[in-house]
């Protein structure tokens, strides 16, 4: 601890530094080293103020995350907090960077914070599906009022240094180096010109229109979650006795910790770092300074913005002008919407403009650039045709990426003299936005070109999961096997609108039906068209969705899918339950009454089948890289952890028993895996072979 936490005696001042890189993270070391410091400065005569800094980039980011699961070391939190709340002298708080979680509460058992302009301040335990544990609900209240704390703690969201002071978490902003500031704002305490209190010993008022207002919002914003609730909870109960209401946010506090979404949660948030264990991570990344983007569609602007928002330039090459001035367009809006949401300065915008980013209708324009990735519609031979040429004019050392969703990488690569250097790259539309990036290896692709691929989804800020080939990848793969049962299921008696329904209170943000609307159902009619000469013919038929592409209705951007949107608003559409009832009477089906829980175990345990077999097939390298890619590219509800792991509190027992029955009616659809029977039969889980 002697490593961590140091104590500095200047003057009158007693200085004492967090250094526990790189974050400062509140561990078990850091907790005892600040109990032990805070007594070493009370009891040293020549002292008159106390001052804690952070060492570093930032104060204190909160918990330290090694520790998570593990059995609790004291002193605890809670008890650091009080204690130097306790301290017989003042005790003041410098913050910087992003004070957060933990750290706030050490700040608020002090007793004045200043921070500086930059400082970041906030409570994200919401997002690991647990409350402040270490009194943040008890005295951020006595600050800034009930209504304010429970906004800020129920959300998560950060305050900027200006609304923290406005809601009495700082005392003062004051600018330059922490320690200077320290010791400037000590003698500010010995002046009386900086006021210091136990913040504990304030009363909070009781506000229960506040209180109601921030209920009826979390219910708004996110209905399924425990955690916000709870720290509202919590919140209210701040007009106790601080002792006792220490007690009561611990108890929600175990409550929390004792659910399944916090238990999910933290599986996501270790999820996004599991991935980037890939067999080549030792290898040296090649050097990526300029990109080429062959499409300007939805998804060649996409990743042309997403590059240009990391500081790449880039040369965007389309078929002809019209191509180019829509690119342009798009492009162009792409970057208008990150200024007006504060993502993007404007002089960076007009830099991006000016010099970065250049448009073209020939290939030779990419001859200089280090990688090149294709993203034009979803033909092979048109692929293939763009891959022999980019071979040809690219330089020898450039990278060639095709941003397939579906298509063999091998046989792209397979038409060039440099298969060694071809990767798939599969972007997630918006490209720019959603996090998600498949790095799609071949059997030829060389180790660098994957460490490549995972240092370029790092550089755009997304998450890059390794996947093997095979149609689909990773995610469509899955997605194109479970999709079907929600489809059966329309057949067989369930009207698509329930089964919607039912998986958006599952958490899903929008139903799959819903989902194909705004994807276009003509993306999944030539899915189907592409391959129908290789359907098996044990599978079932279900012509709905062709039936509506037929007739032109492509989902949102036709204003008519399975729902139709010519009011402005999604309503059913009753052309549809027409197709619906032809389909069931040529099938000779008669339909059925489908529970909704009915409707979430079978879409669920669909899922689980198909991903499954992706890890028997060595596609996705762990269970963990299929959740990720279901949290960050499918809109999976976080809280449940990513499919497989929801898998492992079902148990592999029950989702075989589930197959079992339900193969009685579909025997080609609901074949038990291979690995999951193995799991039924050892206990063994998912968990398990992520350990391994």
């Amino acid at each position: 601890m002697s490593d961590v936490t140091t104590l500095e005696i200047l003057g009158s001042t007693a200085l004492i530094t967090v250094d526990n890189p790189p974050v400062n993270a509140a561990s078990a070391a850091v907790r005892q080293g600040l109990v032990n410091r805070i007594d070493e400065a009370n009891s040293n005569d020549a002292v008159d103020v106390i001052a804690i800094i952070g060492a570093g980039r930032t104060f204190t980011a909160g918990a330290d995350i090694r520790e998570f699961g593990k059995t609790p070391v004291e002193p605890m939190l809670t008890e650091v907090c009080s204690h130097i709340e306790a301290s017989a002298k003042p005790v003041i708080a410098v913050l910087h960077g992003t004070t957060l979680g933990g750290g706030l509460e050490i700040a608020l058992g002090c007793h004045a914070r200043i921070g500086v302009p930059t400082v970041q301040l906030g409570f994200p335990e919401v997002s690991l599906g647990i409350i402040p544990g270490a009194g943040g609900t008890q005295r951020a209240p006595r600050l800034s009022g009930m209504g304010a704390a429970a906004e800020y703690i129920a959300s998560g969201r950060r305050l900027s240094s200006d609304e923290a002071l406005a809601k009495g978490l700082l005392d003062a902003i004051a600018d330059g180096e922490p320690r200077a500031i320290a010791l400037d704002q000590a003698e500010r305490v010995r002046q009386g010109d900086l006021a210091t209190r136990r913040v504990g010993e304030l009363d909070a008022s009781l506000d229960p229109d506040a209180i109601t207002a921030a209920r009826a919002a979390v219910a708004k914003r996110a209905p399924l979650l425990v955690a916000p609730q709870r720290c509202i909870d919590a919140v209210a109960d701040s007009t106790l006795e601080l002792s006792a209401g220490l007690a009561r946010e611990r108890e929600l506090f175990a409550e929390c910790m004792a659910t399944d979404q916090h238990k999910g949660l933290v599986h996501a948030f270790f999820a996004e770092r599991a991935v980037q264990k890939i067999p080549e991570a030792s290898e040296t990344p090649r050097p990526i300074e300029s990109l080429g983007v062959v499409g300007g569609g939805t998804m060649g602007s996409g990743i042309a913005t997403s590059a240009l928002f990391a500081g790449l330039p880039v040369t965007l090459v389309e078929m002809n002008a019209d191509g180019l001035d829509r690119a342009r367009t798009a492009i162009a809006g792409n970057l208008a919407g990150a200024v007006k949401r504060g993502k993007l300065s404007q002089d960076k915008h007009d830099a991006i403009l000016a010099s970065a980013l250049t448009f073209s209708t020939d290939l030779a324009d990419l001859a200089e650039s280090d990688l090149v990735i294709e993203a034009v519609f979803e033909d092979m031979d048109v692929k293939k045709d763009i891959f022999a040429k980019l071979d040809t004019l690219c330089k020898p050392t450039a990278l060639l990426a095709s941003n397939t969703s579906y298509l063999d990488i091998n046989v792209i690569a397979a038409c060039t003299n440099r298969p060694t250097q071809v990767l798939g790259l599969h972007f997630f539309s918006p490209a720019h936005i959603m996090r998600l990036l498949e790095v799609v290896v071949g059997d030829q692709t060389a180790p660098d070109v994957v460490a490549t691929g995972f240092a370029l989804g790092k550089r755009l800020r997304k998450v890059a999961v390794r996947a093997g080939v095979c149609d689909g990848f990773i995610g469509n793969r899955i997605l194109g096997h479970f999709r079907k049962v929600a489809d059966y299921m329309m057949l067989d008696g369930a009207h698509y609108s329930q089964i919607d329904a039912a998986l958006e209170d599952f958490g899903f943000a929008m139903g799959p039906f819903a989902v194909s609307d705004l994807a276009g159902l003509d993306i999944g009619w030539a899915t189907r068209k592409r391959l129908a000469a290789t359907k098996p013919a044990a599978e079932r038929d279900v012509g709905v969705s062709d039936r509506i592409c037929e007739n032109g209705w492509f989902g949102r951007k036709t204003q008519r899918g399975f729902y139709d949107y010519r009011s402005g608003k999604k309503a059913a559409n009753p052309d549809v339950d027409a197709i619906l009832e032809a389909e069931r009477q040529a099938a000779g089906i008669t339909p059925a009454a489908f529970e909704n829980s009915d409707i979430v175990d079978r879409y669920m345990t669909a899922m689980i089948a198909e991903a499954t077999r992706v890890i028997e097939d060595g596609i996705a390298l762990r269970p963990v890289d299929v959740d990720t890619v279901f949290l960050f590219g499918y809109g999976f509800p976080r809280q449940r952890g990513g499919p497989l792991h929801y898998a492992d509190t079902l148990g592999a027992a029950a989702l075989v028993a589930r197959m079992e029955r339900w193969a009685e009616e579909d025997a080609h659809y609901w074949q038990v895996p291979a690995l999951l029977r193995k799991m039924a039969a050892d206990g063994s889980t998912f968990a398990d072979l992520n350990r391994a």
